[in-house]
């Protein structure tokens, strides 16, 4: 029989994951909101940032935090090359959103093959940013680690806010997810948008890889899972709806907590797609549809 304390600290355990699922559910936004792809080598971001991040711990002996500084932008530029060289010939030549949506999967099948030859299929983590703990309050245990997801979270919604809102690339990310053509008129490179939007949404996965792995571990195959449950917490929320994602992410992270309490780790993913056929049926829009983020209706 489970007993309040377990109950809340499952609650705990699903806001940390969460808050990733959310992370990575925004970059879908980013993404879908600039071009309408829907980018399935999004949860790939996520391995790389782990993965990276290790790399270079393990490699350069490098601090913790020049790893993590050195990971983003490593990780943005394979967002660009994915863009440069998968999206931009197929979107030049017409090819419809479906085959371009297929080739970013297959895209993230080849990211994890490479993975493998070069870095190895070896699940790997690395110490949480503060030393000790965990924190506890009554019976109920806190990872340190929980608290610098939470901050870089809600920091990352923060900046995100003040780019789409107050900054001209921001702006005009806005204007090309209205009408693309109506922005090309008006001067606004799209191109060069739709490039900047996947490396912004790369980044992303990138600081939720870098976040994570220390409270599980990392390996070539951990970004599928990922983009996953991103991709539902980006429908829970109202896909392109950047504010809803991570609304919709910490919904499911914490369902998914009480799901393996309550029934076992095998009802993880039956918790997710119940949850998701739920929305789709109830709520076609998303459930956080109606709130204004900054995405196509903020």
């Amino acid at each position: 029989m489970m007993d309040a304390t377990q109950l809340l600290q499952s609650v705990v355990t699903g806001l940390g994951v969460g808050l990733i699922y959310g992370l990575v559910g925004i970059g879908y936004c980013v993404i879908y909101n600039a071009s309408g792809i829907v980018n399935f080598a999004q949860g790939v971001f996520v391995m790389l940032g782990g993965m990276f991040c290790h790399t270079i711990l393990a490699k350069l002996g490098a601090p913790l935090i020049v790893a993590a500084l050195l990971t983003v932008p490593l990780v943005a530029l394979v967002g660009v090359l994915i863009e440069v060289f998968v999206v931009r010939p197929m979107w030049n030549r017409g090819a419809a959103l479906f085959a371009i949506i297929l080739a970013t999967l297959a895209t993230q099948i080849m990211i994890e093959r490479i993975t493998i030859m070069t870095l190895g299929d070896q699940s790997r983590s690395y110490g949480e940013f503060t030393e000790g703990g965990p924190l506890k309050i009554g019976g109920i245990a806190i990872s340190y680690q929980y608290f610098w997801i939470l901050g870089c979270g809600v920091a990352l919604v923060g900046l995100l806010w003040l780019f789409f809102t107050r900054t001209r690339s921001g702006r005009a990310l806005r204007a090309c997810s209205q009408n693309r053509e109506a922005a090309a008129l008006l001067g606004i490179p799209v191109h060069r948008m739709l490039m900047l939007s996947f490396a912004l949404s790369a980044a992303l996965g990138a600081v939720a890889g870098i976040l994570v792995t220390p409270t599980q571990f990392t390996a070539f195959n951990v970004g599928t899972p990922f983009g996953v449950n991103g991709f539902i917490a980006a429908i829970i929320g109202g896909f392109g709806n950047a504010a809803g994602a991570l609304a919709g992410g910490i919904l499911l992270g914490v369902l998914q907590a009480l799901a393996i309490v309550l029934f076992g780790a095998g009802f993880k993913n039956v918790a997710a797609l119940t949850v998701l056929l739920l929305v789709l049926f109830l709520f076609p829009s998303g459930i956080f549809a109606g709130f204004k983020g900054f995405g196509r209706k903020g």
